[in-house]
C-alpha cells in the first residue's frame, strides 16, 4: 500500500464567458491545492484582497465563472491491484479527468470521493485535470426545475450541497469559492482496505467499551483478519471471503475519563486498527486516539416543560457555549495553528462547548483533535440553515452520503457529544411566512425528523441527535418555545432592549447575540475610509446585517451617552455589546438548574465585519469576550432583580463547595456607604444560591448617584449594580492616575482611581496593532487600582497609552 499527494505543479484559468475580466481571460496562473480560485488569484496580484474596502462587490464575477484545475505528475506502474484517485473534497461541481478521460462528476463540497483510476495511469509523465462549473449556474438550475425554495437570504445556496455562507450572510461576504479545497492524490493497494473505522465508544461505570465497525473494500475475494489494540487491549476478527464488515469489541477495565475543561482532565488513549491478508501480510492501517467518557441528554419532560441537560460522565453539565462559524471564508487558510488560537481563546473565556453552526462546514480533523485535547464539547450541525431545502434527488442521496461519511469520520472523537439537524429551518416553516410560499413543496423536514436520525442511529448511537436548533421536542410544541428544549432569543438584537433577555426563562438557550465593530486595528487595516465614520463608505459596506446600524444606535440610546465622534462610537458599541451578553449570561446562569445552558452567537469572524463575535475577523479579542471570561467563570457573583427587589446570587461550577462570607453594599459614587449587609455564602457543587437584598438595600436614596457592590470573602468575586443607566447617571469627571513600567516583553500600566471608572478599558492595538491587553471593562470605586499588563512589539508611548482614546471608561465620554 502506498499514498501520494499530487498537491505540486497546478495550474489555474478561467473558462471563457463573457463576465472574465480582459485581464484574466486567456491567462494561466500557478494555482496552491488545497486551496481555491480567489486565493491563487490573489497571490497572483489579478485581484484585490476581497476584504477590504468594498472589494467583494467587484469580484462576483468568480462564483459565476467556470474554472479549470491542471496538474502533470510522473507515475511508474507497481505492482498493486488498484490505483485509486482519492479526492477528500473537491469544491464543489467538478469533473474530473485523468489523461483526456472523464474519471467522475462530483456535485457535494461536503463529502470525499475515490476513483479508480488504475486502467488509465500511464507510465511517465499524466495530466489530471479539474473543472469546476458555476456554483450559481448549478444552483439556479436545480431552483428552476424544483421550483424556488424560501431562503433568508437572495441567493441560492438551498439548491447546492455548499458551504451555505459562501453565498453572503448578515455577518459575511458574498465570496462563492471553486477549487480543491482538501487532499488529493494516489492510493495505490492490494488485495483490500480499510474503507470505513468506526469506534464506538462508551463508559460504564468503571468499564470502557469500544466497539469497533469495520468496513473494507476488496480487490480479492479471500479472508481477512482485522487487528485492534486500545490500552494494552488487543483482540482479533476474521472478516471471511465475499464478505465486507467486521465487529470487534475490546473491553478496557478502569480506563481514565476524558473530562470537559474544568470537570478533570483529558486523558485520550492511543487506538489502532491493522487489516492483514491471510498469510499475515499488513493490508492496511488505522489509527486515531479516543476518550472514555458518557454522553447523555436529558429531556424528560418535568414541572417547567422540556429540560435540555448534557450530562457527561453522569454528571449534569451546565453549557458555557459559543457559536462557531468558519473561520476564513476561504478554508486553506485556516491552519492548526490558527485553530489552536481560537481554540485556546475559547477556553480562556471559560468556554465548555463549541457549537459548529449548520451554515458552515463539518470542521477538520485538526478542530476535532484540539478540542479533544482542550476539553471542548462540541455539538456539530448537519449542514443546512435559515432555508427551506429541497428533498428530492439528486440532494437525498447526496445529504445521506455526506451524513454518513461524517457521522463516520468524526466518531473517533470524545468532544463530539451532539449532532443536531439543522439551524432554524423547523422554526422557520413555523414563523417565516414559509408555507403558503412552499406550496407543499418539500423543504427539509424529512431530512432532520426521519433521515439524519436514522442514520446517526445506525451508525453512531453512542451520541444523542437533535432534531433542530431550536426545537423543542415535539410537533405539538412551537420549536422555539422557550420552556421545551432549546431556543434561539432574536428579538433583543432585532427590536428590544437587551434587558428584555430578563423575561426569559429558557431551558437552553442555543443562540442570542449583540453586535460590535472590530478593533480599532482590525478597521484600519481593512478600511481606508478617511475620516473613519460610524457611516463611512468602508464601515458601511463591512456592516451586513440589516438595519444593523440602526440596531446598534437603539442600544446606545437606552443606556448610554450620545457619542461625540468615532472614539467615542466604536468604545460604547463595543461596551454595549458586552454589557448585553454578560446581562444575559448571568440571567440565564442564575436560574440554573432550571436553564442547563447558553450558547452565545458567536465567538469568531470570517473576515473584518461588524458582528455578534467576540474575536474579530483578524483574531483580535473585543472587550465582550472579557465580559464573557467573567460571565463563564467556574464561580460566579451577580445581582438579580428578583421579586420585586433585588438578590444576590451566587453560582458554583465546580466539584466543591463554595462557601465563603460576602458583603453587599450600598453606596455612593464616590464609594461613601449607605447600607451593608453581611451574608454567609454556601452554594453546593454545581449549582446555584438566591438570596433575598433587605429593601434598604435594593431602594436607593438617589438612583442617579449610587450603586451595589457585592463582594465574595477573599475571592476577589464582584457583583456590581447601578440604579440608573449610564446615560442618567450623575458622573463625576474621570480622575485617575497613572504609571507605566516595562516588563518583559511589554509595559505594566497601573491605574489608581481617584474618582469612580465605569468599565475601564486599554486598546494599546491603537498604538501597534499587535499589542494586546489582559483584561478589561473594569469598574474602579475611588482609591481603587488595577494593573493591565501590554504586550507589544515594542515599548508604546506612556503618556498615549494612558489617555484618551486608548484608555477609555464611561464617565470620560
Amino acid at each position: 500500500m502506498s499514498e501520494r499527494t499530487l498537491h505540486e505543479g497546478w495550474a489555474l484559468r478561467a473558462v471563457p464567458g463573457p463576465q472574465v475580466p480582459s485581464e484574466i481571460a486567456g491567462r494561466s496562473v500557478p494555482a496552491t491545492v488545497p486551496g481555491c480560485v480567489h486565493t491563487d488569484l490573489l497571490a497572483a496580484g489579478l485581484i484585490p484582497d476581497p476584504y477590504l474596502d468594498d472589494n467583494e462587490d467587484a469580484l462576483g464575477w468568480i462564483g459565476r465563472t467556470d474554472w479549470v484545475y491542471q496538474t502533470t505528475f510522473d507515475w511508474q506502474p507497481g505492482d498493486a491491484d488498484r490505483v485509486d484517485l482519492v479526492c477528500a473534497g473537491l469544491d464543489t461541481v467538478a469533473t474530473v479527468t485523468l489523461n483526456g478521460t472523464e474519471v467522475g462528476r462530483t456535485e457535494n463540497q461536503h463529502r470525499g470521493y475515490r476513483f479508480d483510476v488504475g486502467g488509465l495511469l500511464r507510465p511517465g509523465a499524466n495530466t489530471l485535470t479539474v473543472r469546476f462549473d458555476s456554483a450559481y449556474g448549478y444552483a439556479q438550475a436545480h431552483r428552476e426545475r424544483l421550483g424556488d425554495r424560501p431562503n433568508a437570504y437572495p441567493e441560492p445556496f438551498n439548491f447546492i450541497r455548499k458551504t451555505a455562507c459562501n453565498f453572503g450572510w448578515d455577518w459575511g461576504p458574498t465570496l462563492v469559492t471553486a477549487g480543491v479545497w482538501q487532499e488529493i492524490g494516489l492510493h495505490a493497494w492490494s488485495t483490500a482496505r480499510l474503507a470505513t473505522v468506526r469506534p464506538l465508544v462508551t463508559l460504564d461505570e468503571d468499564t470502557g467499551r469500544v466497539e469497533l465497525r469495520v468496513e473494507v473494500e476488496r480487490a480479492a475475494d479471500v479472508p481477512l483478519v482485522v487487528r485492534a489494540e486500545v490500552a494494552g487491549v488487543a483482540v482479533e476478527a476474521t472478516i471471511p471471503a465475499g464478505e465486507r464488515t467486521a465487529v470487534a469489541r475490546l473491553t478496557v477495565r478502569d480506563p481514565d475519563r476524558w473530562w470537559p475543561v474544568g470537570y478533570g482532565e483529558q486523558p485520550r488513549y492511543p487506538l489502532t486498527v491493522t487489516l492483514h491478508a491471510e498469510d499475515g501480510r499488513t493490508l492496511d492501517s488505522w489509527s486515531r486516539r479516543i476518550g472514555f467518557r458518557s454522553v447523555r441528554l436529558d429531556t424528560t419532560p418535568d414541572v417547567d416543560g422540556t429540560p435540555f441537560t448534557l450530562h457527561i460522565n453522569d454528571v449534569p453539565v451546565f453549557v458555557r457555549g459559543v457559536n462557531w462559524i468558519p473561520d476564513d471564508v476561504f478554508p486553506n487558510r485556516v491552519t492548526r495553528q490558527r485553530l489552536a488560537e481560537r481554540l485556546t481563546q475559547a477556553v480562556e473565556a471559560n468556554v465548555n462547548l463549541i457549537r459548529v453552526w449548520g451554515g458552515g462546514r463539518y470542521e477538520s480533523a485538526d478542530f476535532y483533535d484540539l478540542a479533544d485535547s482542550l476539553g471542548l464539547l462540541v455539538q456539530q450541525d448537519f449542514l443546512f440553515a435559515c432555508a427551506a431545502y429541497p428533498e428530492e434527488e439528486p440532494f437525498r442521496t447526496e445529504v445521506e452520503a455526506e451524513a454518513r461519511e461524517q457521522v463516520s469520520r468524526l466518531a473517533a472523537h470524545p468532544s463530539l457529544v451532539l449532532w443536531t439537524g439543522n439551524n432554524e429551518n423547523i422554526w422557520g416553516w413555523h414563523d417565516w411566512d414559509w408555507q403558503q410560499a412552499l406550496a407543499g413543496r418539500t423543504w427539509g423536514r424529512g431530512y432532520y425528523l426521519d433521515l439524519l436520525p436514522r442514520v446517526v442511529g445506525e451508525l453512531d448511537p453512542t451520541r444523542p441527535y437533535w432534531p433542530g436548533s431550536p426545537w423543542s421536542g415535539r410537533d405539538d410544541v412551537h420549536p422555539n418555545d422557550p420552556a421545551h428544549g432549546t431556543t434561539h432569543i432574536w428579538d433583543v438584537w432585532n427590536t428590544d432592549d437587551y434587558v428584555k433577555y430578563r423575561e426569559y426563562l429558557p431551558r437552553f438557550v442555543a443562540e442570542f447575540g449583540y453586535q460590535a465593530p472590530p478593533a480599532y486595528a482590525t478597521l484600519r487595516r481593512a478600511l481606508s475610509d478617511d475620516p473613519l465614520a460610524a457611516d463611512s463608505p468602508g464601515m458601511a459596506h463591512h456592516q451586513k446585517a440589516i438595519d444593523g446600524d440602526r440596531k446598534l444606535r437603539r442600544g446606545l440610546d437606552a443606556h448610554l451617552p450620545t457619542p461625540a465622534d468615532f472614539d467615542d462610537w466604536h468604545y460604547l458599541t463595543q461596551l454595549n455589546q458586552a454589557r448585553a451578553i454578560q446581562l444575559g449570561v448571568e440571567h440565564f446562569r442564575s436560574h440554573r438548574p432550571v436553564c442547563m445552558g447558553t450558547i452565545v452567537w458567536q465567538l469568531n469572524d470570517c473576515w473584518p465585519v461588524t458582528s455578534w463575535s467576540a474575536v474579530d475577523g483578524d483574531g483580535r479579542r473585543k472587550p465582550l469576550w472579557y465580559a464573557l471570561r467573567r460571565a463563564y467563570a467556574d464561580r460566579l457573583l451577580t445581582v438579580q432583580p428578583r421579586d420585586g427587589g433585588l438578590a444576590l446570587v451566587a453560582v458554583n461550577e465546580t466539584a466543591e463547595a463554595w462557601r465563603t462570607p460576602a458583603t453587599v453594599t450600598r453606596c455612593t459614587l464616590a464609594a461613601e456607604p449607605r447600607s451593608k449587609t453581611s451574608v454567609e455564602l454556601d452554594v453546593p457543587a454545581y449549582s446555584s444560591v438566591v438570596l433575598a437584598l433587605p429593601a434598604e438595600l435594593a431602594r436607593p436614596d438617589e438612583a442617579r448617584r449610587e450603586l451595589l457592590v457585592a463582594e465574595a470573602g477573599d475571592t476577589a468575586e464582584r457583583a456590581l449594580w447601578f440604579f440608573a443607566e449610564d446615560r442618567d447617571a450623575d458622573w463625576p469627571t474621570a480622575v485617575y492616575d497613572a504609571t507605566v513600567e516595562a516588563v518583559d516583553g511589554g509595559q505594566r500600566v497601573r491605574v489608581t482611581a481617584r474618582t469612580i471608572l465605569r468599565d475601564l478599558t486599554l486598546y494599546p492595538d491603537r498604538l501597534d496593532p499587535a499589542a494586546e491587553v489582559d483584561a478589561a471593562l473594569l469598574t474602579l470605586l475611588p482609591g481603587e487600582s488595577v494593573t493591565f499588563t501590554v504586550r507589544a512589539d515594542a515599548p508604546l508611548d506612556p503618556a498615549v497609552l494612558t489617555a484618551r482614546p486608548v484608555l477609555r471608561c464611561v464617565n470620560d465620554s
